[in-house]
């Protein structure tokens, strides 16, 4: 008999926890959307600066790249450098966007992405992301960001 109601136990306590998520993910999701979309519209705009400001603006911030950067500046850095020209930023849409909530100030994004470019720019380039993003003063912020560029298929 105790075996059944340790199993109803866990099961209770297992739905609670996935119930009391869907609040906060409704909370998060429309605005972290939005966020991820006014920084594709400022990447399409070709304004690198406005675009990180979709990042907190901390020392204490991590991207993962091709290089793991560590902090605003650096992230910044990095897009000036890779992405020089408004032909090499090209035009970015993100699609499979899954907002997943943490606790109360945090959630993951995961999802694709894709830039759509001339062969002078470098060509289309696509790949998939992880984001730990935080609810703070100044909105909902990237803290983390774990971005993975597929290479070209072997011709």
């Amino acid at each position: 008999m105790h075996r059944y109601l340790r199993l109803f136990l866990a099961a209770s306590l297992f739905h609670g926890v996935v119930f009391a998520q869907k609040p906060q993910l409704a909370a998060a999701d429309g605005p972290v959307r939005a966020m991820m979309q006014k920084s594709a519209d400022d990447w399409n705009r070709g304004d690198l600066e406005a675009f990180a400001t979709s990042y907190k603006n901390s020392p204490d911030i991590l991207f993962i790249g091709r290089k793991t950067r560590r902090g605003y500046a650096q992230m910044l850095a990095g897009y000036k450098a890779g992405y020089p020209t408004r032909e090499t930023m090209g035009t970015l849409t993100f699609t499979d966007l899954k907002v997943q909530p943490l606790d109360a100030r945090f959630v993951t994004a995961t999802g694709k992405f894709h830039l759509e470019r001339k062969a002078t720019g470098g060509g289309n380039a696509d790949g998939y992301f992880l984001l730990v993003i935080e609810d703070t003063s100044a909105g909902w912020k990237i803290v983390r960001d774990d971005t993975t560029a597929l290479t070209s298929p072997v011709k």
